[in-house]
């Protein structure tokens, strides 16, 4: 038999100024004596068959991002160290894996089902697990080793420029032993601040912060499985059980939840995410599901499984304070229910449809009608005060005796041709749109000045307006207005154009 043909050599290029380098090397390529930052010429001189691929710099983000929301099983603290590495912050939680072994053994076991060459390291500082897993030995280092793990290995391990790194050589000065007793002030002066900080953090002596991919959620609970579920049941089962546990900690602080996030782990290293919000401060774990409920069904086969989920967590993203309530008495408890009940169906529609879909109005400070009420989600903070200016806005209106206006208007006041029997009075008959309509009755009017100085816009919007609510011979009902007044119209006006004849405009239909 033959024997296989040997594995070639693989490397990644990329152009470094005018020369083209290697970037990345596998074992092969290593054991056949290339390295990275060598010419790609002299490489494919050594090795007239090297492997050559082109370095994907947005494709290598892209998947380190990736490799660190899988990370987050282990911690919520995960950032990336462009352009190969990521930094886990396992504080508090190396427990949940009876220790750090055996939290780096699952890290490993996972990692090397797919594929991927890796280097683990733990130690108590950033700077000493990114020197053990670049240059030194990758291993588990407890706290106040981190002396003894750098002084061997070279100055490059404490993340330095590479001019920094040439500089130190020129003077003799090539492992981090050979500067951390040396006198400081020398050190400084001549190589810069940038290398006793690196140092400091590596040694513990100065902390060095670790800045998390994703903000961590104020309240956490997950949930690991020893079988992998994939039915919509169970994972709605979990995030009832989930949301229960939070509930203690959420009325513990006074707190409710406003925006809540479930990430599912797949056994394929895939996540999903899915969050919902909340119109008011919520905790009760069965509305929690409830919204969950309506997210899975919008999302229908989007969630996919896989070959099942081996983990699931929930956070709540952003939490308000959320009082208990006071029982009221004199049916105050009524219009507290019905306004929950309100809330909870805008959480349920929100969920099916999109937070961005589901809107309420608001009152305005404006008497004209197009710009009187504005549109925002309908699970925006701070309902009880758009409630509080919607019933301000109908008591006004009450104790003036003006007619209900219709609820849906125009998106602009459209002209109309009208004839009115006296020049201030209702039309008898009007064409809108080539319809012409024979009224037969007729409320009004009802008069608004427009406020010229905040309130520019349509020219209908400048001059006061009697509105009147008409029906034709049809039963249509209809909601127009004149704009401008005859009183005020002079002949002299209208032969020099300063004033425009009082027009006629349709605002809106009656259902």
């Amino acid at each position: 038999m033959r024997d296989a043909a040997p594995e070639a050599p693989l490397a990644v290029t990329g152009r470094r100024g005018n020369a083209e380098l290697l970037v990345a090397i596998d074992d092969t390529a290593e054991r056949h004596g290339l390295h990275i930052g060598m010419a790609l010429a002299q490489a494919r001189a050594m090795h007239p068959a090297l492997d050559v691929v082109p370095e994907d710099a947005d494709a290598d983000a892209a998947l380190l991002e990736g490799i660190a929301d899988w990370c987050l099983r282990y911690t919520p603290l995960v950032a990336c160290d462009a352009p190969d590495g990521l930094l886990l912050d396992i504080t508090g939680c190396a427990h949940l894996y009876r220790g750090e072994h055996e939290l780096v053994a699952d890290l490993a076991q996972r990692i090397d089902r797919t594929g991927f060459a890796f280097r683990i390291a733990i130690a108590g500082t950033i700077g000493a697990a990114w020197a053990a897993a670049h240059d030194g030995e990758p291993n588990a280092y407890a706290n106040g080793e981190e002396r003894s793990l750098l002084t061997p290995l070279p100055l490059g391990a404490l993340r330095l420029e590479a001019p920094t790194v040439a500089a130190l050589a020129r003077v003799g000065l090539k492992r981090i032993g050979d500067i951390i007793d040396l006198p400081r002030a020398p050190l400084t002066a001549r190589f810069g601040t940038a290398l006793l900080r690196q140092l400091d953090r590596a040694l513990g002596r100065e902390h060095e912060p670790l800045n998390p991919r994703l903000p961590v959620a104020p309240y956490v609970a997950e949930q690991r499985f020893h079988e992998p579920i994939g039915r919509e049941e169970d994972v709605l089962g979990t995030v009832e059980k989930l949301a229960a546990r939070l509930a203690f900690a959420l009325e513990r602080r006074g707190d409710g939840a406003r925006r809540i996030e479930l990430t599912l782990f797949r056994t394929d290293g895939e996540l999903r995410r899915i969050a919902a919000g909340t119109s008011r401060p919520l905790r009760d774990p069965y509305d929690i599901r409830a919204l969950f409920a309506e997210r899975l069904a919008a999302l229908a086969d989007a969630l996919d499984p896989g070959f099942g989920f081996d983990m699931a967590r929930l956070e709540v993203a952003v939490a308000e304070p959320c009082p208990p309530e006071q029982i009221g008495i004199g049916g105050a408890e009524d219009t507290v229910e019905i306004d929950r009940q309100v809330d909870k169906l805008a959480d349920r529609l929100s969920a099916r449809l999109g937070a961005q879909r589901v809107r309420r109005l608001i009152a305005q400070d404006s008497h004209i009608p197009e710009i009187a009420a504005a549109t925002v989600p309908a699970q925006m903070s701070g309902q009880k005060d758009l409630a509080d200016g919607w019933a301000a806005f109908r008591r006004h209106r009450a104790e003036a005796d003006l007619p209900p206006r219709p609820l849906r208007l125009l998106t602009r006041p459209e002209p109309i041709e009208a004839v009115a029997e006296v020049p201030d009075g209702p039309p008898l008959r009007f064409r809108w749109r080539r319809a012409l309509h024979e009224v037969i009755a007729a409320e009004g009017p009802e008069r608004i000045e427009g406020a010229w100085w905040s309130e520019p816009g349509h020219a209908s919007e400048n001059l006061a307006r009697d509105y009147f609510r008409v029906e034709d011979k049809a039963g249509l009902r209809f909601w127009l207005f004149r704009a401008g007044l005859y009183r005020d119209l002079t002949r002299e006006d209208v032969a020099q154009g300063a004033i425009a004849a009082p027009g006629w405009f349709l605002h809106g239909t009656y259902a």
